[in-house]
């Protein structure tokens, strides 16, 4: 089994929690730290130590493809945004129910100079 619960009985080995990146030895046997949510992975130091280029590798193949999916997203936002107070600005008639209107109308001085 290579995955194991905090709370459980595990045995001799190397323990980690990859989600904050702490690491647990049992020399014999002993009980893991936390509760049932914490989730350890058993793996030898050395293992750890040979994967970090892989993942490390594989962020880097895949870091463009992030940028290209967050650009994407922001553009994308950005559009339906912009789309969105386009339309809610055709929709609307001029009337602003914030505004009281008690003088009337505002009358254009263009009009009124021709």
């Amino acid at each position: 089994m290579l995955t194991y619960r905090g709370g459980h009985r595990a045995g001799k080995g190397t323990y980690w929690d990859l989600k904050n990146g702490r690491r647990f030895d049992v020399a014999d046997e002993a009980m893991l730290p936390g509760d049932d949510s914490l989730t350890y992975f058993r793996m030898p130091a050395g293992l750890m130590l040979l994967s970090g280029p892989f993942v490390g590798l594989a962020f880097v193949i895949f870091l463009p493809f992030i940028g290209i999916a967050v650009v994407a997203s922001v553009a994308g936002r950005k559009l339906y945004e912009a789309t969105a107070n386009l339309i809610g600005k055709s929709f609307s008639f001029g009337w602003r129910p914030k505004n009281a209107y008690l003088s009337g109308k505002k009358k254009d001085k263009s009009k009124k100079q021709g």
